[in-house]
């Protein structure tokens, strides 16, 4: 009666413009909300989709004097929750990130029941008084539907954040570094970095949120928020230096200066330490959980304190015993840790060596020990220690600065406040053994910070000591060397040339002058080093290419395979790879691999791998640079040669350097030239070499090779043999990147040979192959790749004039792993599959069951059967691969849309099998119905002419029916005329005979 009321006082027209202001209102505000912007955008869509329903009620409104009362009520209903969406939209957009995230469910709800009640509103309707346009009505029908089912969620990660926090809240944990992971994470879920005045800038909001909120008398958000502010409130991630100090001494000194002994209650009964995880037993009494766990484990039933019988199974963490341990232990700590500091000023070695254990073990315990130390200013202390005679001494201080700088970058900025800290650390380098390897760990964790870097840069001496450190026989210590000198490396041109000076010049000054002994001497060692990316091509820089290649064109078999192993190990970096194509360099080593035929086997291998290293370089062309090697035709087959003529290592690097030429983007002659020169025949046997590797990389090279090459080349020379190798592989091989390429063979295989496919299902290929269909298991770097093949290799199994394939294939599940794959994957996979399903949909008609007509009196009769909408018969996915009963028609409808015109094209093949023939009215109707003919019209803009022109024969096919006519014809007229005025030949012919159906040109046109 309000909303009947309320239509009187104002015109139900005046109302309905209101809504739709704020419809257009909230659709321009949902544009600025950062947070559950999937969520808002698809209201959005919702709220735009009423807009012309709402104009065609005002419209309808202005003829009626009087609302009726269901027409008033739907007013009213949408009136209202239009509202609720405007305010919550605009609400948002004001909102912290902070505060969006913790109120996120909230957020979802109040999305879920404004749909809700939408779709409700919009069900009462009295569509039929309303006079709409049949395309309005459907509209509306459709769009009650899609809001009725619409589903609003927080995202995975916004709920495990809110699942952490309740946790939290509800067990009352006070644990300091659990805030700081929670704020990290939810920082992170955000979009804010992880810096502390962006942390603290957004936590501050987000408090002063909640005050508002209070002022608001939002009772239940405020006492919510509340204990979110207290949990998070521990945390001191947001907190300045300065600030965790005065929170820190405010409560040591609240703590008096002497550790309490554990309360009675405290201790176990079973094992009499103090509890961990306290829990409580039915008959309420408190044991360590891991103590009685054990006790029910040897057969106990009941209690050990009163010896109750005991239900096992009920263990209740007492979490006020657990929360007043912690809170003793970490007093006591704070008071162990304050008063260890006077000890190591004393002069006892023995009092300041044990103090610095129990430092070390603190430290080792808990992240909050560590904090404790830095703000009791321990580092100092700990610096000033190094500079003590004592190595045992030295040796703890710098493990103890280790554990406080790890993962901290505060602590390690604060280490390099010290004064002479970085000086003191250096120091360290030049000492024995242990103590370096120490000094080293530390100035590499240091080196992890920007700001750092530059202290230890500066430090005189700091590079000479750490690259003889990086020659040392301690592992790890040269190891961690390598690593801190390539940090610093990046730092500025004066590390740079410390480090070139220090480290190459001396090196390359006598390999470039230096006697043949002194040269050989060289080359050994440069061959022998251990070399990061950067040093490598600091060596090409300096000048070392042109030394070595010397030596490869005119030293002695020995020397030449140093140089050689020097230049295979400077070669794996690809930008000395670029710089040897540049200068031509791969002519000398193809001339060392053409004369050293018989001889020096090793030479040969590294020759070949530094060929492969160069090849893989070539990725990282400039497009207008050449390759400059391998480019005529007697280089490439002679080249090729070797996979027959040589030993498995050579294989391996020959296979390679071909398959990353074949790559490259002007690879196209590679291939054709490799096809030519029978590369196929030679490579099938290799695939079944006993040299795993060799294998491998054969068969991705013969993927390769076969991708657009000849059908009839391919079918001819894989037989029965070659398939059951595949097929192994397929089955055994660990080798994801192998695995894939045996796919791809199969998928390259021409489908037109049956003789082929009934090999293959001799062989059981089908269940093999449909193993690598997406189902959760599959993972790693070539996922996508294993897919893809997979569903190429399925489309032979799947063509419409082998029925009796088809049948296999359907039986075999493929058809429901097919559909699932439109809705996910790479645009290769969703092409192929919808291919399979447009060619068992091509069936479909022939194997419908026509409806059995039931006889007798219908009381006792069976129901009847439900005949499919388009096939007219009784349809099912294994029976008849009906693309209705499988759900494929709304993602073959979605993939129309796909950015990919092939993809877009192989879904329009497979919903054109649905208005085939007789099939016309009935399948259009469903195409209709499934939104499916609106993006076929908008495939006319398409930038593919081939795509375009399937359209046209669809929609010219659609058109022949009035009805469709009147729905859909004004929005493909412009696109329609548009093809007629730049389009010539048969497109335009197709698009002319439209605009006729659509009565917008004369049969006779000279369009035709």
């Amino acid at each position: 009666m309000a909303a009947i009321a309320n239509a009187s006082i104002v015109p139900a027209s005046e109302l309905i413009s209101r809504i739709v202001e704020a419809i257009f209102e909230t659709i321009h505000a949902a544009r600025d909300v950062l947070f559950e912007r999937q969520s808002f955008a698809e209201l959005s869509s919702y709220l735009e989709r009423m807009v012309p329903l709402l104009h065609e009620m005002a419209r309808s409104s202005r003829s009626r004097p009087e609302p009726s009362a269901a027409f008033a009520a739907v007013i009213d209903i949408l009136a209202r929750e239009v509202k609720a969406a405007k305010t919550l939209t605009q609400d948002c957009c004001q909102r912290s990130r902070f505060y969006l995230l913790l109120n996120c469910r909230r957020v979802v709800h109040r999305l879920q029941s404004t749909t809700k009640e939408i779709s409700r509103a919009l069900s009462l309707l009295p569509l039929a008084s309303l006079e709409l346009s049949s395309t309005v009505a459907d509209d509306v029908r459709q769009l009650i539907e899609a809001m009725g089912r619409a589903e609003f969620r927080a995202a995975v990660a916004e709920e495990e954040i809110i699942d952490k926090i309740e946790t939290a809240v509800q067990e009352r944990n006070s644990d300091r570094s659990y805030a700081n992971s929670l704020l990290s994470l939810i920082a992170g879920a955000v979009g804010i970095s992880n810096d502390r005045s962006e942390i603290k800038k957004e936590f501050d909001e987000f408090k002063n949120e909640v005050a508002e909120a209070k002022l608001r008398k939002d009772i239940a958000e405020a006492i919510q928020m509340d204990q979110i502010i207290a949990l998070l409130g521990r945390a001191d991630a947001a907190l300045s230096f300065k600030e965790k100090e005065v929170k820190y001494y405010s409560k040591r000194n609240s703590l008096g200066s002497q550790p309490l002994e554990p309360l009675q209650s405290f201790y176990c009964p079973i094992t009499r330490d103090v509890m961990e995880d306290p829990v409580e037993t039915s008959s309420g009494q408190t044991f360590e959980r891991s103590a009685i766990e054990k006790w029910f484990a040897d057969g106990n039933t009941n209690c050990p304190l009163t010896m109750i019988p005991l239900n096992t199974e009920v263990l209740r963490p007492n979490i006020t015993l657990r929360k007043s341990i912690e809170e003793w232990k970490e007093r006591n700590t704070i008071i162990i840790i304050s008063s260890i500091k006077s000890t190591l000023g004393s002069g006892d070695e023995k009092e300041v060596l044990e103090s610095l254990s129990q430092l070390q073990e603190l430290c080792e315990e808990k992240e909050s020990n560590r904090e404790c130390l830095i703000l009791e200013n321990y580092l100092p202390i700990l610096v000033g220690l190094l500079r003590r005679s004592n190595s045992m001494m030295r040796n703890r201080a710098l493990s103890i600065l280790r554990l406080l700088v790890k993962d901290n970058d505060d602590h390690k900025e604060k280490i390099a406040e010290v004064d002479n800290a970085i000086e003191s650390i250096v120091k360290s380098l030049a000492r024995r053994v242990e103590e370096c390897k120490l000094a080293v760990a530390l100035l590499l964790e240091l080196s992890k910070n920007n700001n750092v870097r530059s202290y230890i840069g500066k430090v005189q001496g700091c590079i000479l000591l750490l690259v003889t450190t990086s020659n040392s026989d301690n592992n790890q210590a040269a190891s961690n060397a390598k690593e801190l000198l390539e940090n610093l490396s990046f730092l500025d041109e004066n590390v740079v040339q410390m480090a070139r000076a220090n480290y190459f010049k001396p090196l390359l000054e006598r390999l470039h002058s230096g006697s043949d002994d002194v040269k050989n001497n060289m080359v050994k060692t440069l061959a022998e080093m251990e070399l990061t990316d950067h040093s490598k091509a600091t060596l090409f820089e300096d000048g070392a290419l042109e030394p070595l290649l010397q030596l490869v064109s005119h030293g002695d078999v020995h020397t030449k395979t140093m140089a050689v192993k020097a230049l295979q190990k400077l070669s794996s970096f690809h930008q000395n790879g670029l710089q040897m194509i540049r200068a031509r360099a791969v002519r000398p080593l193809l001339d060392l691999l053409h004369l050293h035929t018989t001889s020096s086997p090793s030479l040969r291998e590294q020759v070949a791998a530094t060929i492969m290293n160069i090849a893989i370089s070539a990725r990282h062309l400039g497009p207008d640079e050449t390759l400059g090697f391998l480019e005529s035709d007697d280089e490439i087959s002679w080249l090729f040669s070797l996979i027959i003529l040589t030993g498995p290592n050579i294989q391996q690097s020959i296979l390679q350097t071909f398959y990353a030429l074949c790559q490259l983007q002007l690879a196209g002659d590679m291939r054709a030239k490799l096809r030519q020169f029978s590369a196929i025949q030679v490579l099938i046997p290799h695939c079944e070499n006993s040299d795993l590797i060799v294998r491998a990389n054969a068969v991705k090279l013969l993927h390769c090779l076969m991708e657009g090459g000849d059908d009839n080349i391919s079918a001819e020379h894989v037989g029965q043999g070659c398939l059951e190798t595949l097929l192994s592989i397929i089955r055994t091989s660990k080798n994801d990147e192998e695995v894939a390429a045996a796919l791809g063979i199969m998928s390259n295989l021409p489908t037109g040979y049956t003789q082929i496919t009934q090999w293959l299902l001799d062989a059981e290929a089908l269940p093999i192959i449909v193993r690598y269909l997406p189902d959760g298991k599959l993972s790693g770097p070539f996922k996508s790749q294993l897919i893809e093949n997979a569903v190429g290799a399925l489309c032979r199994f799947t063509i419409s004039s082998n029925l009796e394939c088809q049948k296999r294939a359907a039986e075999a599940g493929v058809i429901p792993l097919l559909v699932r794959l439109l809705g996910s994957g790479t645009a290769l996979t969703k092409r192929r599959a919808a291919i399979s399903l447009a060619q068992f949909s091509e069936s479909s008609i022939g194997l419908s069951r026509p409806v059995e007509r039931r006889g007798g009196f219908l009381c006792c009769s069976a129901p009847p059967e439900i005949g499919c909408c388009v096939h007219m018969g009784v349809c099912s996915v294994e029976g008849s691969f009906c693309l209705l009963e499988a759900d494929a028609v709304r993602p073959l409808v979605r993939m129309l849309g796909e950015p990919d015109p092939s993809a877009s094209d192989a879904a329009l093949r497979a919903l054109s099998t649905l208005i085939e023939a007789e099939r016309l009215q009935s399948g259009s109707k469903v195409l209709s119905e499934m939104n499916g003919i609106a993006p076929i019209i908008k495939l006319l803009s398409s930038q593919s002419s081939e795509l375009q022109e399937k359209a046209l024969h669809v929609l010219e096919r659609i058109f022949r029916l009035e009805e469709y006519k009147r729905m859909y014809g004004a929005s493909a007229q412009m696109p329609l005329v548009d093809i007629t005025q730049r389009r010539s030949g048969s497109t335009k012919a197709l698009a002319a005979r439209i605009l006729a159906h659509l009565n917008v040109l004369h049969d006779q046109s000279s369009y035709f």
